[in-house]
């Protein structure tokens, strides 16, 4: 990918920035446990000597000195080079583990420079699971911007509102928690701002309602799933107006028509605000001629990759995929959206030779990738002349840390612990990490690491065996 422009200034470079991000996220990870209600003991009774020294008031009359600045985390020299015989002896081993199966891919290359990678194993292109999300993330935020918000809106025209989809993948029921993160658009918020709206006479008689999902076309499940996914509630259908992601009310469960249930809740909540819908809401197209009387707005773009990213959500991912097609092959399907996904990252550079799509979120199993398309989406997301694109890397979780591998690096190399950033892809026999490893020298590595032929009851070993190679490039010096 040349000509890129990499800068490499003090506050600019990519080094920098994730040496930042790194420490970060372990601040991150806290903030995480505390949304899970796993720190509130921490509010009923003081702090204890003897696990929480550091959090123990100094008695009355006593200065406690200010801590001194921490040192950068670890900083290599601009222009240091991977070691192929170093990452070598990291990874050699490990990937001949009888566990990984027969087929074991893996590719390691400088994170900001322009050079092949140092080290590549494996050929031909493997299955990626969900790490097939970095794809719809950079192609997303290329389209649409960071910036960019959905809105979800009613029309009104006569006695007879619309109830219009704008694919919101986070929209709600209801008010989210005030640390709920990314903050959602709700429904109630949405029936209050329509009532507003609506003269004094028309809130006095009963409505009807319509529900327009037009901004998708295609089928609702895509035909390379298998089967079972939305009947066994592994995904719910993919629609441009739900609410909670497709989900039931209690969170268990998806939803077998999310528009016709995200209409109802409307119904609910307009019901809330004292205006009765006669009958039941009906699906329908938006009149032409309708006037807009309310509308509520999701999260910037940025926010929502990062949290497909960070928790690998499938409905997120196919909902903005979908976007990508609507934008760049004016067709919102699954189909357009794996289109518009491949022509973004080769508009952009991407090697896309041996790359099949087949949807936004890995799920399908006939999706192929080489790891060098992923690490050059990796590369692509982390160049300083490209910051739309730089959540596709705040958004990968931190093993043992945050997101989808929070509970995971258990029995990495401790050195390595903080230094590794990886989108999971895992679907049955297979087991991936694409992402970021900040070296012993600190130098930034981008990383592929996958088997995707891995026996059922090698599942947790193999999945072990890939966290501890990342982990092993996290601690090695494998930088000159």
């Amino acid at each position: 990918m040349a000509g890129r422009d990499r800068g490499h200034g003090e506050h600019g470079s990519v080094r920098g920035w994730l040496a930042l991000v790194l420490v970060l996220a372990v601040a991150g990870g806290v903030a995480t446990a505390w949304r899970l209600d796993l720190l509130d003991h921490w509010l009923a009774d003081p702090p204890d000597p003897v696990t929480e020294p550091a959090a123990v008031p100094p008695p009355e009359g006593v200065e406690v000195p200010a801590l001194p600045e921490p040192p950068p985390v670890a900083e290599a020299a601009d222009g240091a080079r991977v070691d192929p015989a170093a990452v070598r002896r990291a990874l050699a081993r490990g990937l001949r583990d009888e566990d990984l199966g027969r087929s074991v891919h893996a590719a390691v290359a400088g994170l900001d420079d322009d050079r092949a990678p140092a080290y590549a194993a494996g050929s031909g292109a493997f299955m990626p699971a969900s790490t097939m999300k970095l794809l719809t993330g950079v192609a997303v935020l290329d389209a649409l911007g960071p910036d960019h918000r959905f809105a979800t809106t009613v029309v009104a025209r006569g006695r007879t509102l619309t109830l219009v989809g704008g694919g919101d993948p986070l929209l709600a029921r209801r008010p989210a928690s005030s640390d709920s993160w990314p903050p959602r658009a709700d429904l109630l918020d949405l029936a209050r701002r329509t009532v507003r709206a609506l003269p004094d006479a028309a809130t006095r008689r009963p409505v009807r309602l319509r529900y327009d999902t037009g901004l998708f076309t295609g089928p609702a499940e895509n035909p390379y799933w298998r089967a079972d996914y939305v009947a066994d509630d592994i995904v719910a259908p993919v629609s441009a107006l739900w609410v909670d992601g497709g989900r039931e009310s209690s969170g268990i469960g998806r939803v077998d028509d999310p528009a016709a249930t995200a209409a109802a809740a409307f119904v609910d909540a307009l019901g809330r605000r004292g205006v009765r819908v006669a009958g039941s809401p009906r699906p329908g197209t938006a009149p032409t001629r309708a006037e807009e009387v309310a509308r509520v707005e999701s999260a910037p773009l940025s926010q929502l990759v990062e949290h497909a990213i960070l928790v690998s959500d499938n409905e997120t991912s196919e909902v903005l995929s979908h976007h990508v097609g609507l934008a760049v092959v004016d067709d919102a399907s699954f189909a357009g959206g794996a289109r518009g996904v491949r022509r973004t990252l080769a508009g952009l550079g991407v090697p896309m030779a041996g790359a099949v799509l087949r949807d936004g979120s890995g799920l399908a199993r006939g999706n192929r990738l080489r790891p060098l398309t992923l690490v050059e989406v990796l590369r692509l997301a982390a160049e300083d002349a490209r910051p739309e694109l730089r959540s596709v890397l705040t958004g990968l979780p931190v093993g043992a840390f945050t997101g989808s591998l929070t509970y995971r690096f258990d029995r990495a190399p401790r050195d390595s612990l903080g230094r590794v950033r990886a989108k999971t892809g895992t679907l049955t026999g297979v087991s991936a990490l694409a992402g970021v490893a900040v070296d012993a020298t600190g130098n930034p590595l981008a990383f592929v690491l996958a088997a995707d032929r891995v026996r059922l009851p090698d599942t947790l070993d193999a999945r072990q065996d890939i966290d501890n190679l990342a982990g092993a490039l996290g601690a090695c010096r494998c930088s000159r």
